[in-house]
């Protein structure tokens, strides 16, 4: 009989995501009359936009004659769209990068699990707690982890607790680490890193030979002026950090299917004896072998995302869904609900009032205001007593929701 990966049945209970599914979904059925408020799942519920929308069409239109039809296209990714994301997204950053840098994917969630390929299992992962269960649950899957104790915390991964307290900002690993993961705008918390903040984690990666796998998903949300889009603002981190970005909170690619990784040619890592080896080598060969790319119109409508027109239209689903983020944030507030992020990212954090448990609160907010949410304890030990809630969303069903939290809790 075949074997199968144990490390799979190291992980606890169900993937996050689908358990609130499966929770909503028999609510829903037992009260059919009932409108149920999804603020829980961060998927995006405006359409395409008509620039993205009509180079979409433009790329099928392709596939139907001879002279304009594409096949297998290149595994890195078309270089007209790379190009494009240097000039138009990087570029104005002050980055340069070259085309060969840059990966196009078919999303940052599956490259933010992939990387770890080209990774040795000795490898140390230092992770924050909260964090997108992906990062964890990856490291488990691979087999880089003992079993999980009483608390969550699994035996080989380094976490880097992020509470009240710190500000939601992780400190420095306990212990000496390989590899460590950072998301900002932080997903969940909202929160994000300042120039100075990014600083001291490339110095920290440089000085212990560490590689940062820096999550930028969420870069597009950030308001404020002075807070870095990309770590590579950071001087020294293209020999430190790879970056994963997506089009699909920015541009509304959840049901696309497009992201990006940048692997720098500076960055290396050491073989067992201690050659110094290109990452962006060990990267492309990994992509050559395991991905057959992403499609032809799918990359026609990505190039579009950065038209002018293009941006302009997208820059005005963005701020809809922050304006939501501001309507759940200070509605909280007003009720007495003490509640973090919604200003650099579409996703507020909230401490559950009267102190309940995580998953107490979802089931009295679904079962008391129909209202759906994500228990923080599904992103880690420290997301107990916290939840998430999503500004993605109809304003209608936002301004309804936050109504509903206030008629129940507020003063």
């Amino acid at each position: 009989m075949a074997r199968l990966n144990d490390n799979y049945l190291k992980l606890q209970a169900g993937y996050l995501f689908p358990e609130i599914s499966r929770r909503v979904t028999a609510f829903a059925d037992a009260h059919p009359n009932d409108k149920v408020i999804r603020l829980g799942i961060g998927d995006v519920t405006k359409p395409l936009v008509p620039a993205v929308l009509k180079a979409f069409h433009d790329g099928v239109d392709d596939l139907a004659k001879g002279a304009s039809f594409h096949g297998y296209g290149p595994e890195q990714g078309y270089s007209w769209l790379s190009q494009t994301i240097i000039d138009k997204a990087y570029k104005p950053l002050g980055v340069e990068l070259e085309a060969s840098e840059v990966f196009i994917s078919d999303g940052s969630k599956c490259d933010s699990a992939n990387i770890l390929d080209i990774f040795d299992l000795s490898c140390k992962v230092a992770i924050g707690d909260p964090v997108y269960p992906v990062y964890n649950d990856t490291n488990v899957m691979v087999g880089r982890t003992g079993k999980a104790d009483e608390k969550g915390y699994y035996e080989g991964i380094v976490y880097m607790p992020c509470t009240e307290e710190n500000g939601f900002a992780p400190a420095f690993p306990s212990e000496k680490v390989d590899i460590i993961y950072l998301c900002f705008p932080n997903n969940p918390t909202g929160t994000v890193a300042t120039k100075e903040v990014l600083k001291s984690w490339v110095d920290y990666a440089l000085d212990n030979d560490a590689v940062i796998l820096f999550d930028a998903a969420y870069e597009a949300f950030i308001t404020e002026p002075g807070i870095p889009h990309s770590i590579y603002e950071i001087d020294g981190a293209k020999k430190c950090a790879i970056e994963f970005r997506s089009f699909s909170k920015t541009a509304g690619f959840t049901g696309v299917r497009c992201g990006l990784t940048v692997v720098p040619h500076d960055l290396m890592a050491s073989t067992a004896d201690g050659e110094k080896v290109s990452l962006n080598q060990l990267w492309n060969r990994r992509q050559c072998t395991k991905f057959n790319g992403v499609s032809y119109p799918v990359q026609k409508a990505a190039a579009a995302v950065y038209s002018d027109e293009g941006w302009a239209q997208v820059q005005e689903i963005i701020a809809y869904y922050m304006e939501n983020a501001r309507i759940i944030r200070e509605g909280l507030q007003e009720a007495g609900i003490t509640c973090y992020g919604g200003v650099n990212a579409p996703y507020i954090w909230l401490k559950t009032p009267e102190g309940m448990t995580s998953w107490d609160f979802f089931d009295k907010l679904l079962n008391e205001c129909f209202v759906v949410g994500t228990p923080g304890s599904g992103f880690g030990p420290s997301g107990e007593g916290y939840f998430r809630l999503s500004a993605f969303g109809e304003r209608e069903n936002v301004e309804e929701a936050v109504k509903r939290i206030r008629q129940k809790w507020g003063k």
